[in-house]
């Protein structure tokens, strides 16, 4: 069984790197590699390792969850990302949406502050603004954006986010393949 892309994108929703998810798991980097490229298989054990870090079970893994498939989540399921600070924050509204093929996360970000420099990766952004006023930095071009407005993108630009406001901006932020 092939479980490598499922368990990358269950780590990238996690906000973890390979080395971080490693380090936690008593893993080599080159390991947790293999594992998500299908070059190597862990053992039970190693598996129920790599995924407790991860917050999820065996059994929630393997799950096909069709028609168990979740489909309301309450605003306690919600849960920020362990880059959030009290400057930014990145809220999953879809909590282990690694296995979906979007990511949903609402950003808050405080007057003056920036997101992180995204650097260019695979796939698609769309952002629709909630509250407040913003830059979108792309590629070094930049965009003044307010409430009602969105953007769209392929990520394979660098970019960031700036609050140009004077209240806290936040944005609808859906990102695919899940990456948060």
């Amino acid at each position: 069984m092939k479980i490598g892309h499922k368990l990358k994108r269950l780590r990238m929703s996690s906000s973890l790197t390979q080395e971080e998810l490693a380090s936690r798991s008593d893993l080599s980097k080159g390991f947790i590699s293999q594992i998500e490229n299908d070059a190597a298989s862990p053992s039970i054990a190693t598996l129920e390792d790599i995924l407790e870090v991860l917050g999820t079970t065996p059994n929630e893994f393997f799950s096909d969850l069709d028609d168990r498939e979740k489909v309301v989540y309450q605003k306690n399921d919600r849960l920020l990302t362990p880059d959030s600070n009290e400057k930014v924050q990145i809220e999953l509204l879809i909590p282990g949406s690694g296995n979906k093929k979007m990511d949903p996360v609402v950003v808050t970000i405080k007057p003056g502050e920036e997101t992180f420099k995204d650097p260019s990766h695979e796939g698609e952004e769309l952002g629709f603004i909630l509250q407040g006023k913003i830059e979108l930095n792309l590629n070094d071009k930049i965009f003044a954006m307010k409430k009602g407005e969105c953007f769209y993108f392929s990520a394979d630009k660098k970019h960031s986010i700036i609050n140009t406001g004077k209240e806290t901006a936040k944005i609808l932020w859906v990102v695919t393949p899940p990456i948060f």
